[in-house]
């Protein structure tokens, strides 16, 4: 299972629809299957008929076997609506190795979509870049998912991230209970970002941060490259990787307690993903919850 969800192999299966079909079989194939459950009605428990039951609410099988008229009761799944939002600023098209983090976000998205419609939720698009918004609708049907999978192979990262006016009437409105999946690297000017996740956590939807770093991130580790550039502004600067190695590494550990604490003190899930890493933590993630949604 663990190699349908490599990012590298992943990758190689230039079809979204069907990269997001491939690891969704494989993860399901590798947990307990009743966690994976689709629209409808679950069995409950039989009670006894009482005066003024619905009478198509009887179990005429249980009737056969004891003579008495039993209600077969059941649990009725509530189903939500998924927001995916996506980072499209240009720091997203940082790459370490064959593949950048607007990539690894674009399958991580497709997955999570295509698990979502599985389970019989609507499924919505936001891609913030560039001082706007790309925006699909909620909703619950197959075509609706091939016109996501669409939009999510046409995104190409630019510019810096959507600045507030452009999104700020994006949740006007809004009362549906909502899970809202935001894929990112966090990289911001100013307080943008975080601006976007307080406006969602003000309105108590469920909120989820991934947030993406590649391997050559966390480690310092370009291979020899002395002069790097800010994807977002053009900037340059001179590094001696091996020399500030170890500062890096204690203040980037420390930047991302503080990105978690911040994400807590909204109750907001925070996950850091590492783009070298296989995609199923991040939908063990995303059912765990799912399941806190449920009615």
């Amino acid at each position: 299972m663990s190699k349908l969800l490599d990012p590298k192999i992943l990758m190689a299966i230039k079809e979204l629809s069907l990269a997001a079909k491939t690891t969704i079989e494989g993860f399901i194939n590798g947990i307990n299957k009743s966690t994976i459950k689709g629209p409808g009605m679950e069995f409950s428990q039989y009670r006894s008929y009482q005066p003024g039951d619905d009478l198509r609410l009887l179990d005429w099988k249980m009737f056969a076997r004891s003579d008495r008229y039993y209600i077969r009761e059941s649990e009725i799944e509530t189903n939500i609506s998924i927001r995916l939002v996506i980072d499209a600023s240009a720091s997203m098209n940082h790459s370490d190795g064959d593949y950048t983090k607007i990539e690894y976000a674009r399958y991580l998205a497709a997955s999570l979509a295509y698990l979502g419609n599985l389970q019989g939720d609507a499924i919505g698009l936001n891609v913030f870049k560039s001082h706007e918004v790309i925006s699909l609708p909620v909703k619950q049907d197959f075509q609706h998912l091939s016109r996501l999978f669409f939009q999510l192979e046409q995104i190409k990262p630019e510019g810096s991230f959507t600045k507030a006016a452009h999104y700020k009437q994006l949740y006007s409105g809004a009362s549906q209970k909502e899970l809202t999946i935001f894929i990112t690297d966090l990289y911001q000017s100013e307080t943008e970002i975080f601006d976007l996740l307080d406006t969602v956590s003000t309105l108590k939807h469920e909120v989820i941060v991934f947030h993406l770093m590649s391997a050559n991130e966390l480690a310092l580790d370009f291979k020899g490259y002395s002069t790097f550039e800010d994807l977002e502004t053009g900037a340059t600067i001179q590094v001696d990787q091996s020399s500030i190695r170890k500062t890096y590494k204690a203040k980037l550990e420390s930047y991302l307690e503080e990105v978690k604490t911040k994400a807590l003190n909204k109750r907001i899930f925070y996950r850091m993903l590492s783009t070298d890493e296989p995609l199923e933590q991040a939908l063990r993630d995303f059912l765990n919850q799912r399941k806190k949604l449920k009615v």
